[in-house]
C-alpha cells in the first residue's frame, strides 16, 4: 500500500469517527438522578400502601441501558477498545456488595422468622438471585407478583429486576462488540450503526412482550426476553439525545407531562394485567420526556432557567433520595415482607407504611456508606480486575455462608430423622397423629425433591405411546413395563389426576398392570369456554393426548371427574364428562373416575401441619353431600377417596405422620401412596379377564 493509499484511508477513519461524535458532549445530568429518586419513591409507596405496581421498576430500567450505551457509545467515538471483560467485572463489583449484604441479612431474617415449609423456595430464590436468574425462577414457578400479602409473597421476589439487569449488562457489550465490527465494515457512525441494532432489538423485543402478555402475562412480567426492548428504548434514547433540539416553553410541557405521567401510571392503567406490553410504553415514555426536557442545547443562555422538572429533580432533598436508590430497593421489599409476615396481616395499614418506609430509608443509608460508597469505583475508572474478582468473591462467599449451612443442615437433619422414623409413617393406615409424637417429622419433609413430593413414572414415552407433537410428549410418561404388560391403565388429566397416580401404581404392580401418564398442569378433560385462557393452553392438547391415547388401545383410562370449588360444598360433574366417557366407552376402553379431592382458597394445608395446627375442616364445607359423579357408576369403575382422607367426616391434615396436602389442595405423595389398599378394594375384579 502507498503512502497516499494510507493516508487517505486514515483521513476516511477519521472523518467517520468525527461524524459519530454528538454536538455536544453529553455531561452529568442531576435530574436523571432525581428521576431515578423519583422512580424509587414511587416503587416504594406503591407497594406498601397501594398494594400496586408503579412502573418505577420500568424506569430504572431505561435508566440503567441509557447510561451504559453513553459510555461504550464514547468508547466507540473515540476509537478505544471496548474491554467488555473489564467492564463486566466492574459492573458487578459496583451491583454486588449492597445486593449481597441485603440478600444474606433477608435470607438470616427468614431463617428466624418464617416457617420451615417455606425454606426450601427461600433456598431456591436465594441461589438464583445470586447468580442473577431469579427472574427465571419465578417466571416458570408461576409467582404472582401482584400477589404481596405475606402469605404468598416471596421476601427475595424483587431480585427479578436486579437478575433482568445483570443479564442484559452482559448483553449488551456483545451487542456493542458486534456494532464495533459493523462500524469497521461499513464506514458508518457509531452512533447509526448502533441505532440500526437497538431499534431491531426494540422492535422484535416488544412485538414478542405484546404477544406473550396476552398469552401468559405472569410469565411475561419476569421474561428478559419480553423486556429488552425498555432497555433497548433507554440506549435509543441515549444516541438520540445529543442531535434533539427542542423549544424551551415545549421542554418544559413535556416534562412535566412526562412526570405527572409517570406518578399516576400505577392508578391509571392495568399494570397487573397488562405489563410488559404495550402499556409499560408508558413508564417508559414518560421517562424518556423527563430526560429530553432537561437536555439544554448548547447554544442556549443559562441565564433564561429551566421550566421544566428538571430544577425540582435537582433539588438536595431529591438528589439525597437519589444517593440511596439502588438500596433503598434493596432494603424495602423483605423489610415490608417480613412485617407482614410478623404482624401476620395481609396488608400495611397507615402507620405500619411509614415505620416500614421510615426503617428502610435508615437502612438504605447505612448500606450505601458502610458497603457501596467504600467499594465503589471513582467514576469512569474500572479498576484492577484482579480488585475486581476479589470482591465478587468476598459477596458471593458471603451469601453462601447464610444459605449453605441452613440448607444443607437442615435437609440432613430431616433425611436422618425420617429414616430413623420410617416404621411409623402410616398415613391413611395410621389415623389422625396431631399431638401424638411430635418427635416424629412429618413427610414429606420441608425441602424435600419431587421425587418425594409427587408421583412420578418411570421413564418418557417410548415406542407406541410416543407422540410426535411435542406438547403431548412432554407431558407423557410410563412404566418399564408398560409395552409387555398384558393389561394398560393410561391416566390422563391434570396435576390431581397425576397425584392420585401414587394410588394406583402399587395395585398396578401387585396386578401386573402397565401404567402410561398423560399430564399437563391445569388440564383435566374439562370442556371449557372458547377463548378463556385455559381453553387455549389445554383445548389442543386434551384433543392430541386423547387421540394418542384412543390409539394405543388401553385397557382402561384413569382421570378425575368433578371439580372441588376451594372452601364450599359447591364440587361438580366436570364440564362435558359424558361425552368423554362415551367416547372412550364406544373404543372398548373402560374408564375409572376418582372423585377430587377437598380444596382451599386460604389454608395451606402443608403449613398447618409442618407448624403443628393443623387446620382441619369438615368434609360438608368442602365437597357436596352427595358424589356428583354417581350417575355415572353404571358405566364406570367409580373411585372415592373420601372417607379415608377426610375420616369420621373430618378432613384432616396429618394421619399417621404424614401430611396429607402439599399446598392448598394438592395431596401429598408419601400420605397418596398409603391410599393403594382403598383404592385396590374399590377396583376389586375391575379389569379382570
Amino acid at each position: 500500500m502507498t503512502v497516499d493509499a494510507e493516508s487517505r484511508r486514515a483521513h476516511r477513519a477519521a472523518a467517520a469517527r468525527s461524524s459519530a461524535v454528538p454536538p455536544s458532549s453529553p455531561g452529568y445530568r442531576r435530574d436523571i438522578d432525581g428521576l431515578r429518586a423519583v422512580a424509587i419513591l414511587l416503587v416504594v409507596v406503591y407497594h406498601v400502601w397501594i398494594g400496586r405496581v408503579s412502573g418505577g421498576v420500568d424506569v430504572f430500567l431505561m435508566i440503567s441501558a441509557f447510561f451504559l450505551t453513553r459510555s461504550f457509545a464514547r468508547r466507540l467515538d473515540a476509537g478505544r477498545p471496548l474491554a467488555v471483560g473489564t467492564f463486566l467485572l466492574s459492573r458487578f463489583r459496583r451491583l454486588m456488595p449492597a445486593a449481597a449484604v441485603v440478600l444474606a441479612a433477608a435470607l438470616g431474617a427468614c431463617w428466624l422468622l418464617l416457617p420451615e415449609s417455606a425454606w426450601p423456595q427461600l433456598w431456591k430464590e436465594g441461589w438464583a438471585s445470586l447468580g442473577y436468574v431469579q427472574n427465571w425462577v419465578l417466571g416458570f414457578d408461576g409467582v404472582d407478583y401482584y400477589a404481596h400479602d405475606s402469605g404468598l409473597a416471596s421476601p427475595l421476589q424483587h431480585f427479578w429486576s436486579l437478575s433482568v439487569q445483570g443479564q442484559v449488562f452482559v448483553l449488551w457489550p456483545v451487542l456493542f462488540l458486534l456494532g464495533a465490527l459493523l462500524v469497521r465494515w461499513t464506514r458508518k457512525s457509531a452512533a447509526s450503526v448502533m441505532a440500526v441494532l437497538f431499534g431491531l432489538v426494540f422492535a422484535g423485543s416488544l412485538a414478542f412482550s405484546v404477544w406473550e402478555t396476552a398469552e401468559q402475562q405472569t410469565f411475561a412480567y419476569f421474561d428478559t426476553r419480553a423486556r429488552l426492548w425498555e432497555f433497548a428504548a433507554g440506549s435509543l434514547l441515549a444516541l438520540a439525545l445529543p442531535y434533539v433540539r427542542v423549544p424551551r416553553v415545549l421542554r418544559a410541557v413535556l416534562g412535566w407531562l412526562g412526570l405527572v405521567g409517570l406518578v399516576v401510571c400505577g392508578m391509571v392503567i392495568d399494570v397487573r394485567g397488562g405489563f410488559p406490553g404495550y402499556l409499560a410504553l408508558w413508564p417508559i415514555v414518560s421517562a424518556a420526556l423527563v430526560i429530553v426536557a432537561g437536555t439544554r442545547p448548547a447554544d442556549e443562555h443559562p441565564e433564561l432557567g429551566d421550566l421544566g422538572p428538571g430544577r425540582f429533580l435537582a433539588t438536595r432533598p431529591v438528589l439525597a433520595l437519589g444517593r440511596d436508590a439502588y438500596a433503598l430497593y434493596l432494603v424495602h421489599w423483605p423489610i415490608l415482607i417480613l412485617w407482614l409476615t410478623v404482624r401476620e396481616r395481609p396488608h400495611a395499614s397507615f402507620l405500619d407504611g411509614l415505620a416500614i418506609i421510615g426503617l428502610s430509608l435508615i437502612l438504605a443509608r447505612l448500606v450505601t456508606v458502610l458497603v457501596e460508597r467504600p467499594l465503589r469505583l471513582p467514576g469512569g475508572e474500572r479498576g484492577r480486575p484482579w480488585r475486581n474478582v476479589g470482591v465478587i468473591a468476598l459477596c458471593v462467599a458471603l451469601v453462601a455462608a447464610v444459605l449453605a449451612p441452613w440448607q444443607v443442615a437442615t435437609t440432613v437433619n430431616a433425611e436422618i430423622q425420617k429414616a430413623a422414623f420410617a416404621a411409623q409413617y402410616t398415613g391413611a393406615a395410621g389415623g389422625d397423629t396431631a399431638g401424638d409424637g411430635k418427635d416424629v417429622p412429618l413427610i414429606p419433609v420441608p425441602g424435600a425433591g419431587d421425587r418425594e413430593r409427587w408421583s412420578r413414572l418411570d421413564e418418557p414415552c417410548t415406542g407406541r405411546f410416543a407422540s410426535d407433537i411435542a406438547d403431548v410428549q412432554e407431558s407423557c410418561s410410563q412404566t418399564k413395563n408398560a409395552a409387555t404388560a398384558k393389561q394398560l391403565v393410561v391416566v390422563i388429566g391434570d396435576s390431581h389426576a397425576n397425584q392420585f397416580s401414587g394410588a394406583l401404581r402399587p395395585v398396578a404392580d401387585e396386578r401386573g398392570w402397565g401404567v402410561v401418564m398423560l399430564m399437563r398442569p391445569w388440564c383435566s378433560l374439562e370442556t371449557h369456554e372458547e377463548g378463556t385462557d385455559l381453553s387455549n393452553y389445554c383445548d389442543d392438547w386434551q384433543r392430541d393426548a386423547t387421540d394418542l391415547v384412543v390409539s394405543m388401545h388401553p385397557d382402561a383410562l384413569f382421570t378425575i371427574v368433578t371439580a372441588a370449588s376451594p372452601d364450599s360444598p359447591d364440587e361438580r360433574l366436570i364440564d362435558g364428562v359424558n361425552e368423554t366417557v362415551d367416547r372412550f366407552l364406544s373404543e372398548g376402553i373402560r374408564v375409572v373416575g376418582v372423585r377430587d379431592n377437598p380444596r382451599s382458597a386460604v389454608d395451606n394445608r402443608y403449613e398447618c401441619a409442618i407448624e403443628g395446627h393443623p387446620c382441619n375442616f369438615p368434609v360438608e364445607q368442602a365437597l357436596a353431600a352427595e358424589n356428583p359423579a354417581a350417575p355415572l357408576a353404571d358405566r364406570i369403575g367409580l373411585v372415592d377417596f373420601t372417607p379415608w382422607i377426610c375420616p369420621n367426616g373430618l378432613c384432616l391434615t396429618e394421619m399417621g405422620h404424614v401430611a396429607v396436602y402439599l399446598d392448598t389442595n394438592h395431596l401429598s405423595f408419601p400420605f397418596v401412596k398409603t391410599l393403594a389398599p382403598a383404592l385396590d378394594q374399590q377396583l376389586g375384579d375391575f379389569l379382570k379377564p
